[in-house]
């Protein structure tokens, strides 16, 4: 019987021929990784030779190849049929007694070590084609939990042997050319986690999006996980950088608070059964800080013992209050990306005002129907199916956009042979994400209502090309694809960065050739990520408007405290963008927001002025000081100290706006000084500070500025705009406005001479190198040491820095 069933303790990742990749995770995992700190329920797994023993002895190989010839997947009714023909086939066969007798030993065995009578266990699918290097089998086969009893396991264990021949199980095995009575499967008894008591959900060593490596994502919902993983919920996400916890930082870059409506827990007599959430556990993180970086770094070990990218599932006992790894499985996807070619997927007018609307109208020229989580960066598109029942797939037709509340793993068939999914539900590590990433097609889950607005036989575009963020427009928009093949690149002595604003998009952006982030702005970060204005979330006690109120109480759910909500999310905003380029330089211009562009935000009208020209007012360090901002410019150096002190993005360098003279200058870094920011610290060094060069003043008093800061960034658009007297919005004086004009160039070219003689470095990030033919050479010519654009403008940008070098 030792042939037949192996317990945790004698399987490794050897066996995955007896048990499946699954099961033989499992033991490598409870074998190896428990004696460094992580904690793997123990179990035991029938063997493939148990499988076999179980089909031949009973006739049932020879019948289910009978059943399966001249099968077509395409045709989803036939391919219904067959498969229910040898599931109910296998259910109603007998296992040999002597198979039984084994398992029930085994399950006493595992009772008794966990002092109970009788153990509930997980009893779960691991077929010995699944979670390869190309192949997941996401969900194919089924999972059985709150199994208590030998009755109650023998029943399921026989479940799980059929669900080898579910019809998007046939399906995906076609697919992938994997012939049926080639797999075999073995079942995992694994004791069961009480996450019905607390949260549980799955994680990746990896961005699952861009395949940015240094980072491990965790989804978390209440309750046991089968709702994460089948996108029944949309659950909290938590992004951690993997390299700088290891040395001791809490590198948490991002909390998002997910809806995790429903809860799934036992039920009676072996079940579960999903309930409602609360809303006032809705609206709290599942995890607390110190259990995301315990996770993250359970991801770490993971990856590091399989050498890959890694799948993970995990658990929280509500007993006794620890953390548990499930199961850990490659990841199949971007593990598998050739990382040197580029490809990007752009909509031809790709910044449209968008609108989302009920009933699809807009101001804008492409209307947005609904919007959700991207998953992958590509755009389809086609005639919309709203197909809301599993048993309706049959009608589905290839190159359609399948539109539905929820994937399960019976949804496969059609999902093939879609141009994109959308659904109401799910997350990034949802059904429908895990095989829409693999089937290589765009999806956008999570939406709320897509079922709702979206009608059968409508045209739309599915675009996850725009960041985390994933669009649903109505109609067939333009597109196009770009590649690119970075391995054919040479660098650049003149450093070549990126301008950034959205820290949704810095992973993929990652990939691109650059030496590091010239620009990124906060004012970006703060739209994004906050949309509040900062004195209204510091005088939020005194606000009369409850409107405005409800909205803030709205964006801060799951902070108690309203202020930290915005150190907290700005510093996310900031580490991120961090992270995706570490080690290299990310220069953070502190917000230089106008006053009328700070008004528009929450709260902002009863804190800003009006004022006739806000481009020359109020802006950049001449707020920080005044006593009527100079709390909130508080709340950026804050977010900055923890960024660099609890994080560890050493990498971060800051840069004041719109500095118009010299005691400004020395207010404003006394300031930061008050942080302890530029300070030298036990491991931590001291941070630089550099001032934009946009003001005349900033050229003709070069020197001195240079006495009092690290380093200069050029900003070209409003050095000509004050260079030149021109409004640089003014649509009747734009004839005048141009950066080559001499006055502008002669001033650059001085100014870049002048720093230098003051052992200082001076970039430039407008938009002009990219966007000016010879801007580039000018600018290599006159010495300057970066030339910071856009992303899009990056390679073309890069090819010219060479050439003009060369």
């Amino acid at each position: 019987m030792s042939n037949y069933i192996l317990s945790f303790n004698q399987i490794g990742i050897k066996n995955v021929p007896q048990v499946g990749g699954k099961n033989a995770s499992l033991g490598e995992m409870y074998q190896n990784l428990t004696k460094k700190g992580l904690r793997v329920p123990n179990g035991f797994a029938t063997t493939s030779e148990a499988y076999w023993y179980f089909l031949e002895s009973s006739g049932l190989k020879r019948k289910i190849g009978e059943i399966l010839k001249g099968l077509n997947t395409n045709n989803v009714k036939n391919l219904m049929e067959r498969g229910e023909k040898i599931r109910h086939l296998i259910l109603k066969t007998p296992l040999p007694k002597d198979l039984e007798k084994a398992i029930i030993s085994s399950y006493r065995k595992l009772s008794v070590g966990y002092g109970v009578k009788a153990a509930d266990v997980a009893v779960r699918s691991s077929a010995t084609a699944e979670d390869t290097k190309t192949a997941s089998f996401a969900g194919q086969m089924e999972s059985y939990l709150n199994v208590k009893g030998e009755a109650q396991l023998l029943e399921a264990i026989k479940k799980c042997i059929s669900s080898l021949f579910t019809n998007r199980a046939i399906s995906y095995r076609a697919e992938r050319k994997i012939n049926d009575l080639d797999v075999a499967l073995s079942v995992g008894i694994q004791k069961m986690v009480r996450s019905d008591m607390a949260c549980s959900g799955v994680m990746f060593s990896c961005d699952t999006e861009s395949g940015f490596a240094d980072i491990t994502v965790i989804n978390s919902s209440w309750g046991l996980g089968e709702n994460v993983v089948k996108g029944r919920v949309t659950p909290d996400e938590f992004i951690v950088y993997e390299p700088l916890i290891l040395k001791g930082y809490k590198a948490i870059i991002s909390k998002h608070l997910g809806t995790k409506e429903k809860r799934l827990i036992y039920s009676k007599n072996g079940l579960t059964k999903n309930i409602s959430v609360p809303l006032k556990d809705r609206q709290k993180f599942t995890l607390t800080d110190e259990e995301i970086l315990e996770l993250a770094r359970y991801s770490v070990i993971i990856e590091k013992h399989y050498g890959q990218p890694m799948d993970m599932e995990w658990a929280k006992d509500g007993k006794d209050k620890k953390l548990y790894l499930l199961q850990a499985r490659p990841e199949t996807v971007q593990s598998q990306r050739k990382m040197n070619i580029l490809e990007k997927y752009v909509l031809k007018d790709s910044s449209p005002k968008r609108s989302v609307s009920k009933t699809g109208g807009g101001r804008s020229k492409f209307k947005v129907l609904v919007e959700g989580i991207a998953v992958g960066s590509k755009i389809g598109e086609g005639k919309a199916h709203l197909i809301k029942s599993v048993k309706k797939i049959g009608e589905f037709k290839a190159g359609e956009v399948l539109v539905t509340k929820v994937t399960d793993p019976d949804w496969e068939p059609i999902m093939k042979i879609a141009k994109a999914i959308v659904t109401d539900e799910g997350g990034k590590t949802s059904h429908c994400a895990i095989v829409a990433r693999e089937l290589g097609i765009p999806a956008v889950v999570g939406t709320d209502k897509a079922t709702q607005i979206i009608k059968t036989g409508q045209d739309i575009t599915v675009s996850c090309a725009e960041g985390e963020k994933g669009y649903v427009y109505k109609g067939l928009l333009p597109f196009k694809i770009e590649r690119a093949d970075m391995g054919k690149l040479k660098s650049s002595r003149t450093k070549i960065m990126m301008n950034i604003g959205n820290p949704q998009e810095v992973f993929p952006l990652s990939f691109l050739p650059n030496d590091g982030v010239g620009l990124a702005r906060e004012e970006f970060i703060i739209n994004n990520y906050i949309g509040i204005h900062p004195l209204a979330l510091l005088n939020y006690a005194n606000l009369k408007d409850k409107k405005i109120k409800n909205q803030i109480d709205k964006l801060t759910l799951g902070y108690k405290n309203k202020v930290q909500f915005y150190v907290d999310k700005l510093a996310e905003g900031i580490g991120r963008i961090a992270a995706a380029f570490y080690p290299k330089d990310v220069i953070v211009r502190f917000s230089d927001f106008k006053s009328n562009e700070y008004a528009n935000l929450i709260g902002g009208k009863f804190f800003e002025p009006e004022e006739a020209n806000p481009m020359i007012g109020w802006r950049g360090a001449s707020r920080y000081y005044d006593a009527k901002f100079r709390k909130a410019f508080e709340l950026e150096c804050l977010a900055i100290k923890k960024v660099r002190e609890e994080m560890g993005f050493l990498n971060i360098i800051v840069m004041i706006p719109f500095c118009r003279t010299i005691e400004e200058g020395k207010k404003v870094l006394s300031i930061i000084d008050e942080f302890g920011l530029r300070q030298e610290k036990k491991g931590i060094k001291p941070l630089k500070v550099y001032v934009m060069a946009e003001i005349p003043a900033n050229v003709i008093l070069a020197e001195k500025f240079a006495k009092i800061f690290d380093g200069f960034s050029i900003g070209s658009n409003d050095l000509t705009q004050l260079m030149l007297g021109v409004d640089r919005d003014s649509l009747r004086l734009a004839h005048i406005f141009d950066e080559r004009n001499e006055a502008v160039t002669k001033s650059i070219k001085e100014f870049i001479s002048c720093v230098h003689k003051c052992g200082k470095k001076v970039g430039i990030c407008g938009e002009a190198p990219a966007n000016i033919p010879g801007y580039i050479e000018f600018l290599i010519k006159s010495g300057i040491d970066s030339i910071s654009v856009n992303p899009d403008s990056i390679l073309e940008t890069k090819l010219l820095a060479v050439r003009a070098e060369s």
